[in-house]
């Protein structure tokens, strides 16, 4: 079979599917918009800042200029937000129109379900500290590392005024150090964006202001992403027209409130959701 016939059988198959999910003559739900967002930065690289050259790829590209993005911040890595470089960099995404949001506030990426609950009542009291101490605007938003949590880390998550943001679509681009590259960019987007297409196919997903968010993960902090996040997008773009799935006239957010709209109403706020998570973590913690 030619690879033209195959596309054209996956895509009819995928429209068979989208009619079933939704019910024959229902509408389709609303076209999607890819929510972007950074885990594990700033980086605090004196040149060639990797965090640097995503802020300056999401204000001008090919795409759409000025996309906001939810940064999920290590407000006190020994290699990043802990440092004047760091710092610096969160008042700039801030003041860039970006919503910065909650990944750590220790001294290392440390995993929040290992804490007694007093200690991450206290690293998270921390981080919300740092946060408005920079920005002055206490972070609504949290992503736990490694995606480890439970019942007891949310608890503390809601204590401290934040909700917990997954993902849908991974790059799988966590690994900062040593063979950081990836060959299969484009597949691998495919096949997570083929798997959130049923959920929205089914009406499963929010929609917010006409629109269905989908959650795409990079790590600000791997210069490999920032070297290719402009490609990363167009993937994005090339993947969504490939499986049938209709885009928002813009794409990606590019009002820093319509952003955290999005992001709160894709939160998870029970443990006893069990949403996919990526990779190995969905094995490990699920």
């Amino acid at each position: 079979m030619s690879v033209l016939r195959s596309r054209l059988l996956f895509s009819t198959l995928l429209l068979l599917s989208c009619a079933s999910a939704s019910g024959q003559g229902e509408p389709a739900p609303p076209p999607v918009r890819f929510l972007l967002t950074f885990d594990d930065g700033p980086a605090a690289a004196d040149s060639d800042n990797p965090t640097v050259r995503v802020l300056e790829t999401l204000a001008h590209n090919p795409y759409q200029d000025n996309i906001k993005a939810v940064f999920f911040t290590q407000t006190r890595a020994w290699h990043g937000g802990g440092t004047d470089t760091g710092r610096a960099l969160i008042r700039r995404e801030h003041a860039e129109g970006h919503v910065v949001a909650l990944h750590s506030a220790t001294w290392f990426h440390s995993n929040h379900r290992f804490m007694s609950r007093a200690t991450l009542d206290e690293t998270m009291q921390r981080g919300v500290d740092d946060l408005v101490a920079e920005t002055g605007v206490a972070p609504k938003l949290v992503r736990p590392p490694f995606w480890a949590y439970d019942a007891e880390t949310l608890d503390s998550y809601r204590q401290h005024g934040m909700q917990m943001l997954l993902t849908d679509l991974n790059a799988n681009d966590g690994k900062i150090y040593g063979i950081n590259f990836s060959w299969h960019k484009r597949s691998n987007m495919l096949t997570h964006l083929a798997e959130t297409r049923k959920r929205w196919a089914a009406g499963a997903m929010p929609v917010v202001d006409g629109s269905t968010p989908i959650v795409v993960t990079f790590h600000d902090v791997n210069t490999y992403t920032s070297r290719h996040i402009e490609e990363y997008m167009g993937i994005l773009l090339d993947v969504a027209r490939e499986l049938d799935v209709p885009l928002a006239a813009k794409p990606f957010y590019d009002d820093r409130e319509e952003l955290e709209r999005a992001a709160l109403a894709s939160t998870v706020n029970s443990a006893d959701a069990k949403p996919q998570l990526p990779g190995l973590w969905n094995w490990l913690w699920q």
